[in-house]
Formats: structure tokens, C-alpha cells, sequence
């Protein structure tokens, strides 16, 4: 898939927490394809401590407003400048980069869409494709605490949402492999980003439950185009960079201990 250094335009900047902002952004002309798992490179203008880009999962596609959205997490100073832009303000983006998960061919309702962290960000932009194309995808969504669950209310709009709080201040305590859902619902796929723990156990789910299963891996990348080599991840096919052959990964491809 082709790729754009674009100069896109802040529309909005939420601030959705403290420790997270969604930022929307759109062109003058028509944003060009991007799919579901699929990031950007997104440079930091102002920051004497920030060199290279910085790699954001594309949140949502909203083509009626012709805006692309990116759910940061402020983690350090380039992410901290990327949460300070105002509306107006021109940023430099290179996208779309990776490749994205495996749509169904069939329409399904037993589709699982498992997010951790900000690792639920590209999990909105799959469940609206998967709406999109008639299927009804099931959302569980993990987090620390009430406040770190995000964007409740654009899940809801796409289907079933379900959520586990470590503290059990929302939705069920515990993590997201302990959540009831998955002993009363037998899903046919399951795909899920987050923290690597959580995408391990959940690929130890579906794996013992003979279930396919896709994880978006958020390994270290630099260049998001392969040349650095950074973002290595080790599978059946050798070392494989993440940024250019995944994010998005089949379980089957990967050599975890699960």
C-alpha cells in the first residue's frame, strides 16, 4: 500500500485523561486508504529531546469529516508536545504504515476485540470496518482503573462492549482473560492489542481454545519502514521487522512460550 507524508491540520485535542488525549486531524484533500491495525509516524516539531518520529496506531477514520484520530498516551516529551498542539496547528505525518488485521470473508458475531491500555486504540477503528461489512464484533476492554477506559461510548456504537478493572472500580476485576464472557460465548476470532503480558495470555487463550487469534505487537520502532531494525520480533519465518511485516501478526507466526 502506498505511503503519504502528509501536512495534516489539528481539528480537535481531547484531553480524555491525564494521561491521555485524542487528537483529530484532517487534510485539505481526501485522506488516503488506511486500514484497521495499520500506525503512523508522527513527527515532534518543538522538542529539543525528541529526534525521531513517533509511532501512533491509527484510532479511527471518521470519512464524513475526513479526519484521521490518534489516542496518545503521554509517556514522555514527544508525546508530551504531540498532547500540548491546538487546534490549527500543522503536524507532519507519514502514513499508512504496517499492515492491518484479516477481515472476515463472512460476517460473524462471535468476533473478539481485546484491548489493553492504549492498546484498545486501534481495536475502534477494526470493530467500526467489522460493523461496516455486517459483522457484530464483541469488545473487552481492560484497564487499571474507571479512568484509564476510554472512548466507552464509540465501542458501544459499533457492539457489545465488556470491561475488566484491575481495582474492579468498572466492569468485572481482574484482567481480561478472566472475564466471564469468555466461558459463555464461543468466538470464532479473536484479535487484540495491549500490553505484551496481555497479549501472551490471551493468545494462550485462544490457542488452547483452538480459537485464530491476530495480535498487534508494540515493540520499539524508530523508522517504521524497516531500515533500523529496532522493532525485531523473532517468528517461523526468522527475525522479522514489526513496523513493515506486522504490526499485525497471526499467533501461529510467532515463537511465544504459550
Amino acid at each position: 500500500m502506498k505511503k503519504f507524508i502528509l501536512d495534516l491540520t489539528v481539528t480537535e485535542n481531547l484531553k480524555l485523561h491525564i494521561n491521555y488525549v485524542l487528537l483529530k486531524l484532517t487534510s485539505q484533500s481526501p485522506l488516503p486508504e488506511m486500514l484497521p491495525g495499520q500506525f503512523a509516524e508522527i513527527r515532534v516539531d518543538g522538542s529539543p529531546s525528541t529526534f525521531l518520529r513517533r509511532p501512533i496506531s491509527i484510532n479511527y477514520v471518521d470519512r464524513s469529516r475526513n479526519e484521521v484520530w490518534f489516542l496518545i498516551q503521554l509517556v514522555g516529551d514527544g508525546t508530551r508536545r504531540l498532547a500540548e498542539a491546538t487546534k490549527g496547528d500543522i503536524i507532519n505525518i507519514v502514513l499508512p504504515l504496517g499492515n492491518g488485521f484479516t477481515m472476515p470473508q463472512i460476517p460473524s458475531d462471535k468476533l473478539l476485540l481485546v484491548g489493553g491500555g492504549v492498546g484498545t486504540a486501534p481495536m475502534l477503528y477494526l470493530g467500526e470496518q467489522l460493523a461496516k461489512n455486517g459483522s457484530k464484533p464483541t469488545f473487552l476492554l481492560g484497564a487499571r482503573t474507571d479512568k484509564d477506559l476510554l472512548q466507552l461510548d464509540d465501542f458501544a456504537s459499533y457492539g457489545k462492549v465488556y470491561t475488566t478493572t484491575e481495582d474492579g472500580s468498572y466492569g468485572e476485576k481482574g484482567y481480561v482473560t478472566q472475564h466471564s464472557i469468555l466461558n459463555k460465548v464461543k468466538f470464532e476470532q479473536i484479535y487484540t492489542c495491549g500490553p505484551k503480558p496481555m497479549m501472551m495470555a490471551v493468545a494462550k487463550y485462544a490457542k488452547s481454545n483452538n480459537i485464530n487469534c491476530e495480535v498487534s505487537l508494540e515493540n520499539m520502532m524508530a523508522c517504521g519502514v524497516g531500515a533500523c531494525l529496532c522493532c525485531v520480533e523473532n517468528t517461523d519465518e526468522g527475525h522479522l521487522c514489526v513496523c513493515k511485516e506486522g504490526p499485525v501478526f497471526n499467533i501461529n507466526k510467532l515463537l511465544w512460550q504459550i
